[in-house]
């Protein structure tokens, strides 16, 4: 009944005529929508709102609709169209170039997303390749073996298995040092490493790496021969870790105060203190029993300054034995990139060992001696490896090459 009224009121050719404009219009909206959607995700990677898409697509429309003298004209011509027709014919057209638009929106962003994962790089390979050609970085890969630094702490396992194949890029135009700081830097930041070895060549790759750990809680700054024990005291309000203090404590029976013992204070948590004494004199504490802490004017020792600074500094020390036919024996003690701290040395009446601590620069090192030594991981890999022999050698001949040429200036009559 209403195709017959619609039917009577406009004419057959009008009406196709208005079918076909709309038509037009939504394929205008669809095509805005698509462009937009594919211009948005290539530009931002993301997906277009629906609203600014649909938006864009009805805008066209509607100026196009606009730009003619009369709306009913631009619709259908000539045509007597009464005012109520021409109305719903300009919502019709409306709503069909929204729903083009979203339509169009959904294919542009697929059609975008199609393209552009062809077209990006889905591997470390071809990132390499791309940001290489471009000049912007340089890759480093880590070797498949991982060592442990000799004189520290082990990694887990786990982290070297993580480590080893990963490739790092880092910025071009770096020099060998400035490129060796900032992967130690990565390292240890990425990947909580305490300490690296590390040695690259000019063009980044990777001859040797090794790493360890920092260690971790109270027992590597103990002393032999201390522990530590919590018990309840009250310390001084402004007591801080490495104070002296003496323990006591009052006897059940008369209630007179007595000594317990003295220690050193490393941390303090409401009434409970941490102390690191003799383990001799831990025996004597008693776990129900409340203490009185004392704290005395002076630090106890150097020794827990020293263990605090080698425990943060990213040296450690060492043990260096050599043998009879050691490469370093004969070599003088300050050629040595490390510091020696002490050296073990047979007496010369043969009746025992003594030791030198901080021996002279010029002291030559001997078979049998005991060398303890501090330095960098890498440091001290050229020493235990014996290669700072090698490198001392190749730089005598060098300077000897040096020298020669001065010395035929200096004596012209040699040559003839």
């Amino acid at each position: 009944m209403l195709a017959l009224v619609v039917a009577q009121l406009v004419p057959t050719e009008t009406l196709l005529e208005a079918l076909g404009r709309i038509l037009a219009f939504a394929l205008l909206a669809a095509g805005a929508g698509a462009g937009v959607a594919f211009l948005y995700r290539w530009y931002s990677a993301d997906e277009i709102p629906e609203g600014i898409a649909v938006l864009v697509g009805v805008a066209l429309v509607a100026i196009w609709l606009n730009t003619q003298s009369a709306l009913s004209q631009a619709i259908i011509g000539n045509t007597g169209l009464t005012e109520p027709t021409t109305a719903v014919y300009t919502v019709a057209a409306f709503v069909a170039s929204a729903i083009a638009a979203d339509v169009g929106r959904r294919l542009g962003d697929y059609l975008a997303l199609d393209v552009f994962v062809v077209a990006t790089p889905r591997t470390i390979t071809e990132v390499t390749q791309l940001v290489r050609s471009a000049g912007r970085v340089v890759t480093v890969e880590m070797p498949a073996e991982i060592a442990d630094i000799d004189g520290y702490d082990p990694v887990d396992e786990s982290v070297k298995t993580d480590l080893a194949g990963q490739t790092l890029l880092f910025p071009r135009r770096l020099t060998v040092a400035e490129l060796r700081d900032r992967l130690i830097a990565r390292l240890e930041r990425d990947f909580g490493i305490g300490h690296v070895d590390v040695d690259l060549t000019a063009d980044g790759t990777v001859d040797y790496l090794a790493v360890g750990s920092r260690p971790a809680g109270i027992g590597p700054t103990l002393a032999p021969g201390t522990v530590a024990v919590a018990l309840a005291g009250d310390p001084a309000a402004d007591a801080s870790p490495g104070d002296a203090v003496r323990i006591w404590t009052r006897d059940d029976e008369d209630g007179t105060a007595r000594r317990i013992a003295s220690g050193e204070l490393r941390a303090t948590v409401d009434d409970t203190a941490t102390l690191a004494l003799d383990a001799d004199d831990a025996r004597d504490l008693d776990p129900e029993r409340g203490y009185r802490l004392v704290t005395l004017p002076g630090s106890p020792d150097a020794e827990r300054d020293l263990v605090s600074l080698l425990r943060a500094a990213d040296e450690t020390v060492t043990t260096v034995f050599l043998e009879s036919d050691d490469p370093l024996v004969d070599v003088p003690i300050e050629s040595l990139p490390v510091l020696v701290l002490a050296l073990e040395r047979e007496t010369a009446a043969g009746d025992g060992d003594e030791q030198l601590p901080l021996p002279a620069g010029d002291l030559r090192l001997a078979a049998d001696d005991v060398a303890y030594v501090l330095g960098r991981p890498e440091a001290l890999r050229r020493v235990t490896e014996r290669t700072l022999v090698e490198t001392t050698e190749q730089r005598t001949d060098l300077d000897r090459d040096s020298d020669s040429p001065s010395e035929r200036d200096r004596n012209p009559a040699r040559e003839r």
